[in-house]
């Protein structure tokens, strides 16, 4: 069985299924991925502004397969192929040479986990001048271009502003952390460093955050504005240069640094399943036990896919909340589903949603379930339930004690090193 993907889901499925017996035999799990290691993607926009780094966060996926039994195989997977059954990886390279050739390598089963990514809607200039932060490598990249920034901020005296195109929660924590990262270098002795950093987040619909309650979504934009982040609604981008944003209606927003955090697109990999159903936005349509009606070798997870679930009329979101719990589905049931044995459908349990503005505030909404009664939280308890969901995929993939120990790692070494990563 192969895993392509090493996200969420990916990661945990490779994890969890690796030497389970499917029928009379066990089964072999090799994954996939480009890069080496993963950052939960919730995080990437900590990463991104420095705030939070990504070795003293990422799991390295070579250690977890040999921890956990299943195989590694780095490799940007760019088709797939139903008839002979096999997937086609990319040459690997390091500088300019290429160390690990183009192959393909055979499945009898296939897990496509590939998560998503920014959808620039084919706006001119987005791929030349915009950065985008869907992955471990993009945010690390974006972050050494933020330090090269602040540096010249810094020594001219000048103003730095970072625009975003995207209200959602990508866009709105990324915003706060940026205006974390200033007052931080305040601390570190630069006066008035605050006001040398601008933040723009741009938005084309009425609101940020669409998906979530309108009193988070409210409260968000309050705090975002308190702290100095101008928010930009209605303002839709035409294209994009070395200059700035220019918006249909001809204003043009300058910005240094800029950020694509709008729309959610699948991988280009999904355009290789030729005859497989799959929605406008490139994702993968399964049925309720998450694999293809057309192909019962093929099962998709996470933000690439769009399950078909009994009672549900509406897209199951993309978060990582909804890939976690279809990996859970996967790990109980697919040794099942592979030896020909049927499964319950699978179903989405929306828990809640939550927003972190980085050390300021956050904000959230709990739905209804067990003893409680759901409704709106914020502050300490919005920002203990956000990372607790971190801690949990944490203590999941590595055990309760090894996740506890990475916790208590983590805790300390936020005392010794410093606050963020600047310069």
């Amino acid at each position: 069985m192969n895993v392509v993907g090493g996200g969420v889901a990916g990661l945990d499925m490779a994890t969890h299924l690796a030497g389970r017996k499917a029928g009379d035999r066990l089964l072999q799990v090799t994954l996939i991925d480009r890069d080496t290691a993963y950052v939960w993607k919730p995080m990437l926009h900590m990463i991104a502004a420095g705030t939070s780094q990504a070795g003293a966060q990422q799991t390295v996926y070579a250690p977890q397969a040999r921890a956990c039994r299943f195989r590694f195989q780095p490799g940007e997977a760019i088709g797939i192929d139903r008839e002979k059954c096999t997937l086609s990886l990319g040459p690997r390279s390091m500088g300019n040479e290429d160390v690990v050739s183009a192959r393909a390598i055979s499945y009898d089963t296939l897990e496509v986990a590939v998560g998503s990514h920014a959808d620039d809607f084919g706006t001119l200039g987005v791929a030349e001048y915009c950065a985008k932060i869907d992955s471990r490598t993009e945010a690390i990249r974006f972050n050494d271009q933020l330090r090269g920034h602040l540096i010249k901020a810094v020594v001219s005296g000048n103003t730095l502003t970072v625009a975003i195109v995207g209200g959602g929660a990508t866009g709105v924590e990324l915003a706060a952390e940026l205006i974390q990262v200033a007052a931080i270098i305040e601390t570190y002795g630069v006066a008035n460093a605050s006001n040398r950093v601008k933040i723009v987040l741009i938005k084309s619909g009425a609101r940020v955050l669409g998906p979530f309650p309108e009193k988070v979504a409210d409260a968000a934009r309050a705090k975002l504005e308190q702290l100095g982040v101008s928010v930009r609604t209605h303002a839709r981008v035409a294209s994009v240069d070395a200059t700035g944003f220019h918006l249909v209606d001809g204003e043009v927003i300058a910005s240094d640094l800029k950020v694509w955090a709008a729309g959610v697109k699948a991988p280009a990999l999904l355009d290789t399943l030729n005859g497989l159903e799959r929605t406008r936005s490139g994702q993968l349509v399964v049925g309720p036990t998450l694999v293809s009606g057309a192909d019962s070798r093929i099962y998709a997870v996470g933000d690439c896919a769009s399950p078909s679930l009994p009672g549900r009329s509406v897209p199951v979101p993309t978060t990582a909340q909804a890939a976690h719990q279809f990996s859970l589905y996967l790990c109980k049931h697919l040794p099942d589903l592979i030896a020909g044995k049927s499964a319950p459908p699978t179903r989405y349990h929306d828990f809640g949603s939550l927003v972190s503005l980085g050390g300021y505030d956050a904000f959230g909404s709990l739905r209804r379930f067990g003893f409680f009664d759901g409704g709106f939280i914020r502050g300490r308890v919005a920002q203990l339930g956000h990372a607790l969901l971190y801690r949990s995929y944490q203590a999941r993939l590595h055990g309760i004690w090894k996740g506890t120990l990475l916790w208590l790692a983590d805790t300390l070494a936020r005392r010794f090193r410093p606050t963020a990563r600047l310069f």
